[in-house]
């Protein structure tokens, strides 16, 4: 038995709506790559370990991601979806630690709103690319 489709939004209700969940997700993004650069530069006790290769290995996923975020692709946002939660993993790991807990706790939440607003662009801006096709 086949499902009747649910119909599309009107373009002006998705307009509004695709260029605040874009401008969050830019927010979150740059906020969790500020974070991060703050953290690592400023407070983290690496143990000897390189600021070079630590800041390498946990910016590389967000540098993969800038171009397509910045062009405001909905793939790039879905895929950031992806990637990340292991950010926000990271985030709680570090906040059940009691010397990193506001560090863990920001990270989470940050990478808790990009996901939100990244997926909510991403389904909101295929809605209004199929309803501009003419469906």
């Amino acid at each position: 038995m086949a499902r009747a489709k649910k119909p599309l939004p009107s373009l002006d209700w998705l307009q509004p709506r695709l260029k605040l969940s874009r401008a969050l997700s830019l927010l979150s993004f740059f906020a969790l790559l500020a974070l991060l650069l703050v953290w690592n530069l400023a407070f983290a006790d690496l143990h000897g370990a390189r600021i070079g290769v630590v800041l390498a290995i946990q910016l590389l996923p967000l540098a993969l991601l800038a171009p397509g975020l910045l062009l405001g692709n909905a793939r790039t946002h879905a895929w950031a979806c992806f990637v990340v939660n292991l950010y926000f993993i990271q985030g709680v790991l570090a906040a059940i630690d009691p010397a990193r807990a506001v560090f863990g706790a920001l990270e989470a939440v940050i990478s808790l709103g990009l996901f939100c607003s990244a997926l909510l662009y991403t389904r909101w801006r295929f809605q209004y690319d199929r309803k501009l096709a003419g469906e």
